[in-house]
């Protein structure tokens, strides 16, 4: 296994940052930097063994932090935190004490706030294996940054193995009782990153999902998807039934099947003209799926606009709002316990289509 490291002034804050390229035995790469621990990069062969870009992201470290960027706040392969999703007005109680956080997506909470983890500059070590390599993400949030209570220490590995794999590995502690989900933001385009993902042929594991009202927030409910247009228990392309979901697409939360805390198959993609697979695992009980409903053209790498529809996420959480949902799995942590969350994004080629 191999890697590159590089280092770049971050001008907006006139700090150094790091970049890491992982590449394998199969030639697959990912790059991720230590701002935001954001994946900005990873390449992986079609069937013809043509190697493309299949995520959204930027060359240029700087390019996180434009103007543009920040107004749109699109969290392009981003680790997201303290709190990933939606929090229902930016307000949870916890042992009788009330927490008031920025609603930065007015009325509510999102992703950790306006300074979350994204823009955070993590302590980064790399590792090499035999078989694998990775980059070790290290942060400490402090007491009541954006609100949360307890000083918060983070762990996140990434590991590239030669089985195509990346793995996604979060470890948390706190001092006092507090909320977490960790999640990561990339927005996966299979075409090479050449067209729209409403192509894309998915399968998600999932019999039920959790609907919500008009602001974004659960409505506690969770529902069969049924013969739905979230009903993707059978393969379905993206685009085919996404004009009946309200508002511009997909943006909504699966209840994974299978067992909590064990790592169980979430979903599968499939991009035909290429012939690019994307597996997706989890031991979260649930992830959010987003297809770049927002994206509106006005950032772009290479002279190619990421307009609407242009990468989905897939992204691994408990549900949204749930410090406020006592039906929805626990966020809690207390001291003395670790949180923790394992993902794998395994990359593939099916040729018979």
């Amino acid at each position: 296994m191999l890697f590159q490291e590089q280092t770049t002034l971050l001008t907006s804050i006139n700090k150094e940052v790091k970049s890491v390229t992982l590449r394998n035995k199969k030639h697959v790469e990912v790059t991720i930097t230590n701002y935001g621990g954001i994946i900005t990069s990873i390449k992986t062969p079609d069937k013809n063994g043509n190697f493309d870009e299949i995520v959204l992201g930027f060359d240029d470290i700087n390019s996180y932090t434009s103007e543009n960027y920040v107004k749109n706040c699109p969290y392009l392969g981003a680790l997201i935190g303290r709190y990933a999703n939606r929090i229902k007005e930016g307000q949870f109680t916890l042992e009788g004490k009330n927490y008031q956080l920025a609603c930065n997506n007015s009325p509510n909470h999102l992703h950790g706030g306006p300074e979350g983890f994204h823009q955070k500059i993590w302590d980064m070590e790399v590792f090499a294996q035999k078989k694998r390599s990775g980059v070790i993400l290290t942060t400490t949030s402090a007491h009541l940054e954006e609100g949360y209570p307890g000083n918060l220490k983070v762990e996140v590995i990434y590991t590239l193995t030669d089985e195509n794999e990346l793995v996604i590995d979060y470890k948390a502690t706190t001092d006092q009782t507090t909320v977490v989900n960790l999640t990561n933001h990339s927005y996966f385009n299979l075409s090479g990153c050449k067209t729209d993902v409403l192509n894309h042929d998915m399968v998600i594991y999932a019999n039920t999902f959790t609907p919500k009202d008009e602001n974004d927030i659960p409505t506690g409910e969770m529902v069969e998807v049924n013969d739905s247009p979230m009903d993707f228990t059978t393969p379905q392309r993206i685009g085919n039934r996404i004009d009946d979901v309200e508002r511009k697409g997909y943006d909504h939360n699966f209840v994974i099947n299978g067992i909590e805390n064990e790592l169980n198959p979430a979903a599968r993609v499939v991009d035909s003209k290429s012939g690019r697979l994307l597996e997706f695992y989890t031991t979260e009980p649930g992830f959010q799926l987003y297809t770049g409903n927002y994206l509106d053209g006005s950032l772009k790498r290479n002279d190619q606009p990421f307009d609407a529809h242009f990468g989905f996420c897939l992204e691994a959480q408990h549900y949204p709002d749930s410090p406020n949902q006592p039906n929805f799995p626990s966020t809690e942590l207390v001291p003395g316990e670790t949180y923790t969350q394992t993902t794998v994004y395994k990359f593939g080629i099916v040729r018979n289509q």
